[in-house]
């Protein structure tokens, strides 16, 4: 079964450049501004869209992340209504892939199964849950698979030879590499370090993998993208939205531009890359 994910990777492998991959937060500021944001990604260059789902307790997020979680709530965000703004957004695109990411609550709450049937139906790629170790696979991962959906794991500056292998086991569509130890938007990434880390999870897998945390600059996005499958910048676009929003925290003229303009300049940064020598 081939996915949004393995189909958009696989033409990338044959233009011979990383993909750009981009994150915001379902709901934020509100969901008609929010809608707009995810429909104006790929048209910026944005090759694979990770969607937040809004949650009370984001443990591995950064501030400004967990802003965006807090003003979606606020404007009434659900999970029902994120997989509402995936339809809305497959109205108009069938070729994007979509990942939901976040925490197993929300899912948990909403009932596994009703939850992969619906996000499947929706138009959903695959997932990323953060807080739902390889030993819990039983949970979610294995029925997201049957479901026909990319369980997509994280690979960690800790995480030894030793543990690859049980966090690769069930993973499918890319593999998310964390460059940094701690939460989101923290610090830059090197990436002479990301290179060094890339290549040992290559001797593990023939996935692609994206390497995310701490990539803020068109710079940083081409210097990871040289060195990995894909460049993932979040937090830098969540605070482009907060930084064009009024004193209220309310969408303005400027926001869903503030995004696409540095969704664009990120993009150019990642397509000039010069793919290393496989």
């Amino acid at each position: 079964m081939t996915t949004r994910i393995d189909t958009r990777f696989a033409e990338l492998k044959k233009e011979g450049r990383a993909a750009f991959v981009t994150y915001v937060m379902a709901g934020d500021p509100d969901l008609t501004t929010s809608l707009e944001i995810v429909k104006a990604l790929p048209k910026a260059g944005s090759d694979v869209i990770e969607l937040g789902i809004p949650f009370t307790d984001p443990m591995a997020d950064g501030p400004s992340i967990q802003a965006a979680g807090l003003r979606a709530l606020k404007a009434g965000m659900t999970l029902k209504k994120t997989l509402g703004l995936v339809r809305d957004f497959r109205k108009d695109d069938n070729v994007t892939p979509l990942v939901l990411m976040g925490y197993y609550n929300p899912i948990y709450v909403y009932g596994v199964d009703k939850f992969l049937a619906d996000a499947k139906t929706a138009g959903v790629d695959g997932l990323i849950i953060v807080d739902l170790p390889p030993e819990e696979d039983d949970e979610l991962c294995i029925p997201a698979l049957k479901a026909g959906l990319n369980f997509i794991r994280l690979a960690t500056p800790t995480t030894d030879d030793k543990r690859l292998p049980a966090v690769l086991t069930n993973t499918s569509g890319f593999v998310y590499y964390v460059s940094i130890a701690g939460i989101t938007g923290a610090a830059a990434a090197d990436a002479n370090v990301v290179g060094e880390a890339v290549a040992r999870i290559k001797r593990h897998t023939t996935l692609p993998i994206c390497v995310g945390f701490g990539i803020r600059t068109p710079e940083a996005a081409r210097a990871i993208a040289e060195k990995a499958d894909g460049s993932v910048v979040g937090t830098a676009l969540v605070d482009a939205l907060r930084n064009s929003l009024d004193a209220e925290g309310r969408a303005t003229a400027k926001t869903v531009n503030a995004v696409a303009e540095l969704t664009a300049a990120l993009a150019q940064g990642v397509k000039g890359a010069k793919q290393a020598a496989e």
